[in-house]
């Protein structure tokens, strides 16, 4: 089998036990077309050989990758969705099919699916995913991506031949199974499930195993130190996430506490939006009425979602202390979202002042004037150095106008980051990429009506050549 002789397979979640998953049987489906194939970051962990024939196999049948798990895991967790407790969650059209390591820094990633087929917590669900859900999560992680967000990645999307029926698309619609890569699929929602069990000894075991597997560095003899480190990193990991997003003007629209994992990742993705202009009330989910998750409440619900995470370490750890540790997760987000903005603007840091002026000067400018959110980071990438390109954008009355002078000010602070390449041809266009509602539903109609892909894979060229321009700025 034509895997990388570097490919390194890791059986590292099924060492914990059957205590934290089910070993399931994937679907059997009728068809297998490949619609999706990341080959960038099938390189980078051994897997770039694969015929398509093989990946196919692989991702579509879920014949056992080399060295990894022989049958799938899905994974056991609870949670809560929109502040409701849920005990009947779990992986219910998902499993961990592999986990390997990345060539380059050698951290663990898991292959997870979704769409891959009924599982014990599948309650009344067919296990399916449908196409649309799984071009629209192709087309989030590519974007997020390379806005700079630590998201998971979308590793391969296989159309299945299946005709399903749902509420929120005309039905029958087609279906397919997706695979993500990310670096841990363990969540809040693990650990709350172990609390509801009242199964200490098991938290204690998942909380090592996370230290272990994920955070070595983070290791300390005493239990109680532990679970407050580990507390700290996953706040200060979500923070900067959290942060990503508001910077990429992101709303996730199902920020459940079995969406949030352990390793900062932004993943899981339904009903998900870009901003058309800066809006803090701005919902995603149609069904989110009390706009819950909107734009502005994603970091504390955030905060609310990592005190969960909290409450189920106080066998472990004192509760003054564990408050103490999520007091932080103030100042760490908006450190990250300070170092976010400077890095959308490709500048160079000047002070955590300077950066907070910017950031007040901006945001302030953004919501008064009401301006394309996208346009605003595009034009002045670069800061001052990109004042005449400004001056031509579509955008160039905004920039005329009275209210922009603090902004202008503010940028004066900071210098052009060295390493931004201005010279990019990404930069020599009017508009930037954006992936605003309308046009997702603008790609998908001709898939849906004639099976024409070709606006879908123009819209991941166009992404790439955004990721490239923005490939030389240190993200957070």
């Amino acid at each position: 089998m034509p895997v990388s002789k570097a490919f390194r397979p890791s059986l590292a979640h099924a060492a914990l036990g059957s205590d934290f998953f089910d070993e399931v049987e994937p679907a059997r489906f009728p068809e297998h077309t490949l619609r999706y194939r990341n080959q960038r970051w099938a390189e980078r962990v051994g897997l770039g050989s694969l015929t398509d024939a093989e990946w196919l196999d692989h991702f579509g049948r879920f014949a056992s990758l080399p060295g990894g798990n022989p049958i799938p895991l899905a994974l056991r967790y609870h949670g809560h969705q929109f502040r409701v407790y849920n005990p009947e969650l779990g992986d219910g059209r998902g499993f961990l099919f592999a986990q390997m390591h990345d060539l380059e820094d050698s951290r663990l990633l898991d292959l997870g699916t979704k769409g891959s087929g009924r599982t014990p917590w599948s309650r009344t669900a067919d296990g399916r995913l449908t196409l649309k859900g799984g071009v629209r999560e192709v087309l989030a992680t590519e974007m997020l991506e390379a806005l700079g967000v630590d998201t998971s990645k979308t590793f391969s999307l296989i159309e299945t031949g299946e005709e399903l029926m749902r509420g929120d698309e005309p039905s029958p619609t087609r279906s397919s199974v997706l695979v993500r890569l990310s670096h841990s699929h363990i969540r809040i929602g693990s650990f709350q499930r172990l609390l509801y069990l009242d199964d200490h000894d098991n938290i204690r075991k998942l909380l090592d195993h996370s230290i272990r597997t994920y955070m070595p560095e983070l290791w300390h003899d005493d239990i109680g130190e532990r679970a407050l480190r580990f507390l700290e990193e996953v706040s200060r990991r979500v923070a900067v996430t959290g942060a990503g997003w508001m910077l990429a003007g992101f709303v996730h629209g199902v920020l459940n506490t079995d969406n949030i994992n352990i390793t900062g990742e932004s993943f899981d993705y339904g009903p998900w939006r870009f901003l058309p202009v800066l809006d803090p009330a701005f919902t995603a989910a149609y069904f989110d009425q009390t706009g819950l998750y909107a734009y502005g409440r994603q970091p504390d619900t955030l905060l609310w979602n990592l005190t969960r995470l909290a409450e189920c370490l106080l066998p472990l750890a004192e509760k003054s202390k564990l408050e103490d540790v999520l007091r932080g997760f103030e100042p760490h987000f908006q450190r990250a979202f300070n170092a976010a903005m400077l890095r959308r603007l490709g500048l160079a840091p000047a002070g955590e002042d300077a950066a907070t002026a910017l950031v007040r000067s901006v945001w302030k400018f953004l919501i008064d004037t009401k301006m394309p959110f996208e346009q605003f980071f595009f034009d002045w990438f670069g800061g001052r150095a990109s004042e005449k390109r400004a001056a031509a954008s579509p955008s160039a009355e905004f920039y005329a106008a009275e209210n922009f002078e603090p902004v202008f000010a503010t940028l004066a602070a900071h210098k052009t980051d060295a390493g931004i390449r201005l010279d990019h041809a990404y930069f020599s266009r009017e508009k930037p990429c954006t992936m605003l509602i309308d046009e997702v539903e603008a790609l998908w109609e001709p898939i849906a009506n004639s099976d024409d892909w070709s606006a879908f894979h123009a819209k991941l060229a166009d992404i790439t050549e955004m990721r490239e321009a923005y490939s030389t700025v240190e993200w957070p």
